[in-house]
């Protein structure tokens, strides 16, 4: 069980943090998009929460919001794996948050915020960090010449946010994506080879060239792998 603050304590946090469009901030809304949430207890203290299993990359979040709020950690049910939260009480950040378009609750019913062009590759990068996974192998395997394949997927409770996902990333030249339902009430936003290819550059050359860490290594790792087995 997660340990609930039964009485107010201030503690330092950024509280403009979210105001302001820089890259961090696309970065943070976008896996925010993904795996965050809003709560309002019974006394109307809102928080904001975001809880991972990389342990790492909430602590940069943590940081980026120049917050000294602790993080929470448990073991997940049935095994060793740990559930890490960060969660900040603040009504401020709460309203900056619900100024972005998102609302408590916002699983299905989620959209894309009004991103600026310039940062919409970190809100990607972050949303895929979240809710996006990358897939390397091998196709066509009953064929003399198999084919090496990439493809990266967004999911989605909210098949209104992929379908902005989609029309957004179209804009930047990256096209063919595929949306399908699945069968378990949620839906994938699909792309093959070149667009994955596509997407990897959109989502990490900027921030290769700006020396920005706020990235999930071990997606970008799978990147990596495919590019090398290519060269």
């Amino acid at each position: 069980m997660w340990y609930n603050l039964k009485m107010p304590i201030y503690k330092e946090v950024d509280k403009n943090f979210f105001k302001k469009w820089t890259k961090d901030m696309a970065y943070i809304v976008g896996f925010f998009a993904a795996d965050g949430y809003i709560t309002i207890n019974k006394k109307g203290g809102h928080f904001w929460c975001i809880q991972i299993t990389d342990k790492d990359l909430l602590y940069k979040i943590r940081n980026c919001l120049c917050s000294k709020h602790k993080i929470g950690e448990r073991v997940l049910r049935k095994g060793t794996k740990k559930l890490y939260r960060l969660q900040i009480g603040s009504k401020e950040i709460c309203g900056d948050i619900f100024s972005l378009g998102f609302t408590v609750g916002k699983t299905k019913s989620i959209v894309i915020p009004n991103v600026p062009n310039k940062y919409f590759s970190d809100f990607v990068r972050g949303y895929f960090d979240g809710d996006g996974n990358v897939w390397v192998g091998l196709i066509h395997k009953e064929r003399k010449t198999k084919t090496l394949a990439i493809s990266v997927v967004f999911t989605s409770c909210s098949n209104m946010f992929l379908r902005g996902l989609k029309g957004s990333l179209e804009s930047f030249g990256i096209d063919r994506g595929v949306i399908r339902k699945s069968d378990r009430n949620y839906h994938r936003l699909t792309y093959s080879i070149l667009s994955s290819l596509k997407l990897f550059n959109f989502m990490y050359n900027r921030m290769i060239s700006e020396k920005n860490d706020l990235f999930l290594n071990r997606k970008k790792t799978v990147f990596d792998r495919y590019i090398n087995m290519r060269a």
